[in-house]
């Protein structure tokens, strides 16, 4: 008996319609504020590099830019390689609807050879995710349902005072759910999964949204087979707030202290 799929696997299905051409749509189970979670989003982006009949190696970085709400719907997944060389491969992606551009994204992948390897990041010193308890509050957007989250420290506000907190950073174990193993699609999706970093600082609930999130991969095959099904360790934290635009830049490793992601956006507010 075929077994059925997660809704992110649902979410993430792209149908092929011929010469770099996918159609997907959004799932409800995913749905954010305003149009689907923006991880979701880059993740449908890179499926359709994956699926790609020309594409070689696998994913090391992807840049989304979000130009325009995705509306609930159908929408078209346009990628091409710009470039291929002998193990490298550049990507120009766009996802469309009514004929509209609302996403444009670049992508490189490339054949990976074994090399020096270190990490710098330092993995953070914390409890491990069976000791943690998991967020119990609310989420006021469906796509957090979709996440078993265990927030270490600084989730949330538990006040929306608008008083300082001094600084952003977030670390917290997640994961799936329900568990599913850990692929170059999922691992996406999670490098979007930490709240703003200025409801974070300033503890007020303003208007928002992400213009532009690249994610780095350092994980290869073997790496995102050891994780499985386990929880990702991640840290958030902004690096400057100014003029209505602020950013923040996160690391994700495996709970064998594995560096698998490390992330970089930057959001628009309003006041």
């Amino acid at each position: 008996m075929q077994e059925s799929r997660s809704a992110f696997d649902e979410a993430v299905a792209l149908e092929p319609l011929g010469a770099g051409r996918f159609r997907g749509r959004t799932h409800p189970g995913y749905a954010n504020f305003v149009g689907p979670f923006g991880g979701t989003t880059a993740a449908q982006c890179l499926a359709a590099v994956l699926a790609h009949p020309e594409r070689i190696g696998d994913p090391v970085a992807l840049t989304v830019n979000y130009a325009a709400a995705v509306a609930d719907g159908e929408f078209e997944v346009l990628a091409r390689p710009a470039r291929t060389n002998r193990s490298t491969q550049h990507w120009f992606v766009e996802l469309l609807q009514g004929g509209q551009t609302v996403i444009t994204a670049t992508a490189l992948t490339a054949v990976r050879r074994e090399t020096f390897a270190a990490t710098e990041a330092p993995v953070p010193d914390v409890p491990r995710p069976g000791d943690v308890p998991r967020a119990a509050e609310r989420p006021r957007v469906e796509w957090v349902n979709r996440y078993e989250l265990r927030f270490i420290d600084a989730g949330l506000p538990s006040e929306w005072n608008g008083e300082d907190a001094g600084q952003s950073r977030t670390r917290l174990w997640a994961r799936d759910d329900p568990p599913r193993p850990l692929d170059f699609l999922s691992l996406t999706a999670m490098s979007d999964i930490f709240f703003p970093r200025i409801w974070r600082r300033r503890a007020l609930f303003v208007p928002l949204g992400t213009i532009s999130m690249t994610v780095y991969f350092h994980a290869g095959e073997a790496q995102l087979k050891e994780t499985a099904t386990g929880h990702l360790l991640g840290q958030a934290q902004g690096q400057g707030f100014r003029a209505g635009y602020f950013d923040q830049t996160a690391q994700l490793w495996n709970e064998a202290g594995v560096l698998l992601a490390t992330t970089h956006q930057v959001v628009y507010f309003k006041e």
